[in-house]
Protein backbone atom coordinates (compact mmCIF):
# COMPACT_ATOMS: atom_id res chain seq x y z
CA UNK A 1 0.00 0.00 0.00
CA UNK A 2 2.54 2.39 1.00
CA UNK A 3 4.62 1.91 -2.42
CA UNK A 4 1.68 2.28 -4.37
CA UNK A 5 0.90 5.71 -2.48
CA UNK A 6 4.95 6.63 -3.12
CA UNK A 7 4.92 5.67 -7.02
CA UNK A 8 1.22 7.75 -7.42
CA UNK A 9 2.74 10.87 -5.73
CA UNK A 10 6.41 10.04 -8.02
CA UNK A 11 4.12 9.98 -10.82
CA UNK A 12 2.36 13.26 -10.19
CA UNK A 13 5.71 14.98 -9.34
CA UNK A 14 7.02 14.07 -12.31
CA UNK A 15 4.05 15.02 -14.68
CA UNK A 16 3.85 18.47 -12.79
CA UNK A 17 7.55 18.93 -13.64
CA UNK A 18 7.26 17.59 -17.15
CA UNK A 19 3.98 20.57 -17.42
CA UNK A 20 6.75 23.38 -16.23
CA UNK A 21 9.73 22.48 -18.29
CA UNK A 22 7.20 22.45 -21.66
CA UNK A 23 6.15 25.64 -20.30
CA UNK A 24 9.44 27.06 -20.11
CA UNK A 25 10.54 25.88 -22.91
CA UNK A 26 7.41 27.67 -24.44
CA UNK A 27 8.18 30.83 -22.91
CA UNK A 28 12.14 30.57 -24.01
CA UNK A 29 10.75 30.07 -27.41
CA UNK A 30 8.49 33.22 -27.09
CA UNK A 31 11.24 35.15 -25.57
CA UNK A 32 13.51 34.19 -29.01
CA UNK A 33 10.52 34.78 -31.38
CA UNK A 34 10.09 38.44 -30.13
CA UNK A 35 13.76 39.07 -30.12
CA UNK A 36 14.26 38.16 -33.50
CA UNK A 37 11.15 40.06 -34.97
CA UNK A 38 13.04 43.33 -33.10
CA UNK A 39 16.24 42.72 -33.90
CA UNK A 40 14.39 43.14 -37.75
CA UNK A 41 13.40 46.46 -37.14
CA UNK A 42 14.51 48.99 -40.06
CA UNK A 43 13.67 52.20 -38.10
CA UNK A 44 16.33 51.18 -35.35
CA UNK A 45 19.82 49.87 -36.98
CA UNK A 46 21.75 47.19 -35.94
CA UNK A 47 24.95 48.00 -33.30
CA UNK A 48 27.22 45.91 -35.83
CA UNK A 49 26.22 48.29 -38.95
CA UNK A 50 26.33 51.53 -36.81
CA UNK A 51 30.00 50.16 -35.59
CA UNK A 52 31.31 49.79 -39.31
CA UNK A 53 29.62 53.25 -40.35
CA UNK A 54 31.66 54.56 -37.74
CA UNK A 55 35.10 53.11 -38.83
CA UNK A 56 34.37 53.70 -42.67
CA UNK A 57 33.86 58.07 -41.58
CA UNK A 58 37.03 57.34 -39.24
CA UNK A 59 38.60 55.65 -42.99
CA UNK A 60 37.40 58.31 -45.39
CA UNK A 61 38.80 61.28 -42.87
CA UNK A 62 42.72 59.71 -42.45
CA UNK A 63 41.79 59.28 -46.59
CA UNK A 64 40.76 62.99 -46.82
CA UNK A 65 43.67 64.13 -44.43
CA UNK A 66 46.24 62.49 -46.88
CA UNK A 67 44.89 63.59 -49.74
CA UNK A 68 45.17 67.36 -48.13
CA UNK A 69 48.54 66.46 -47.33
CA UNK A 70 48.04 66.65 -43.75
CA UNK A 71 49.96 64.42 -41.06
CA UNK A 72 47.85 62.89 -38.83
Amino acid sequence: MTAAVALTALGIVSLAALRGWRDWIDLKREELAAGRSAAHDPAVPHAGSRIEIADLKERLRKLEAIAAGVDL
